[in-house]
């Protein structure tokens, strides 16, 4: 049996999440070069990025057993925010691992929402790790950030939004971390409109997905070098990269400074405050890596939120 969502897991996710998340505005954009995007705008969601959508759908469909057990993962900060938002909303106690290089506004905020807060390990892989073993040695329900099929479906659930809203987006662009949002969005996408061109970006840095669809097998990176930490996993998986490959059109790579350049161009221009990987798309159209002649209407999606282009 498929893990990969159909279209029907993916209506059924919408359902169960509109009562608790924001349907997202899109907002057209004239960009540096006089290109004209549609910017789905999830910094605007609850709790501040799109994670919530999958970690919330993945949440509501626990038995009471899994929640009574408490919930526990691993995340570079929105993920953690959308698990964390979705043990207050179930009443349900969540243990959240971060690794170092989670900015300290997103550890401040968590905190907030959850005592249970831990720290540990350079990059997401190793606060994995620790959340993995806090599952096996005391029990506790693990939400996967990106290699889940119920995380998925709710992600795919921003294509079913932008889509129904601006039908004829010919590309749509997607920042890549692990792998849920543009596993998500692309399966939904293609099934809605099988046309459509989905294009990720991915960080120089940490260009896991990148590698592995050249390789054409999974890989680990030796090490990550972005500071884009909600782009920054080691590893994807087995079940992201099946959806990609057959998927998801291009992968580009975007520098750091290109990320920073778009971030502030965002704030600057549109009062648009995201984090790194929320810029990654602006900064692929910006610095031409996309050929937009051939791209016709492009699309979106601005992930998270953050203070990266006000700094």
């Amino acid at each position: 049996m498929s893990l990969v969502p159909d279209l029907a897991s993916f209506e059924l996710a919408a359902k169960k999440l509109a009562p608790y998340i924001h349907k997202t505005p899109v907002m057209e954009l004239p960009l540096q070069n006089g290109i004209r995007a549609h910017l789905k705008l999830e910094n605007l969601q609850v709790s501040g990025s799109f994670k919530v959508r999958g970690a919330l759908n993945t949440v509501l469909a626990l038995s009471e057993d899994d929640l009574k057990k408490g919930l526990v993962t691993a995340s570079g900060g929105n993920h953690g925010m959308g698990v964390a938002y979705a043990g207050a909303l179930t009443q349900t106690p969540t243990s959240i691992y971060l690794p170092e290089n989670t900015p300290q506004s997103k550890v401040q905020k968590l905190q907030k929402l959850t005592p249970d807060v831990i720290v540990s390990g350079a990059v997401w892989d190793d606060a994995n790790a620790l959340a993995l073993n806090a599952r096996d040695q005391e029990g506790k329900t693990y939400i996967h950030p990106f290699a889940d099929p119920t995380v998925i479906a709710g992600q795919g659930t921003i294509a079913l939004e932008i889509l129904k809203e601006c039908p004829d987006i010919d590309t749509l662009l997607v920042a890549i971390g692990g792998g849920g949002l543009i596993s998500g969005i692309a399966q939904a996408a293609k099934l809605i409109k099988p046309d459509i061109r989905i294009i990720g970006i991915e960080a120089e840095g940490a260009p896991t997905l990148h590698n592995s669809i050249k390789a054409g097998k999974l890989i680990t990176l030796e090490a990550i070098t972005t500071k884009a930490a909600t782009l920054a996993p080691r590893r994807s998986a087995e079940l992201n990269l099946e959806i990609i490959k057959n998927t998801v059109d291009d992968i580009i790579l975007v520098s750091d400074d290109e990320m920073l350049d778009a971030s502030r161009w965002l704030w600057q221009t549109a009062g648009i405050a995201t984090e790194l990987s929320a810029a990654a798309a602006i900064a692929a159209l910006h610095t031409a890596k996309i050929d937009t002649d051939s791209a016709g209407k492009i699309g979106v999606v601005i992930c998270g939120s953050g203070t990266d282009g006000i700094q």
